[in-house]
């Protein structure tokens, strides 16, 4: 499984996208500042001047089923922000 694992596509992240030149990222949990700069910057043809990574941790989700009461959990996930540098751009809907 490859660092970058697929974009996210809000709309804060549009936003930041438009104002302060950030994009969001769902990475693989192991990967680090580094691996998803370099990442970056070889799938999207871009310089990448700064990365900024969240962990997040899963909810806890319950509802009520025939059975009784199910309680699982959300899947956790890394989030990584990566900050081009000025004149830099991604265009998410280039390849539909």
């Amino acid at each position: 499984m490859g660092i970058l694992i697929k974009p996210i596509i809000s709309e804060k992240m549009s936003t930041q996208a438009e104002k302060l030149n950030r994009y969001g990222f769902v990475v693989a949990k192991t990967a680090n500042k580094l691996q998803i700069k370099h990442a970056v910057e070889a799938m999207y043809g871009v310089k990448v001047d700064s990365v900024n990574t969240q962990q997040y941790i899963g909810k806890v989700k319950q509802r009520n089923t025939t059975k009784g009461l199910a309680i699982g959990r959300v899947n956790s996930l890394k989030k990584a922000v990566v900050t081009l540098k000025d004149g830099e751009t991604i265009d998410f809907y280039a390849s539909i």
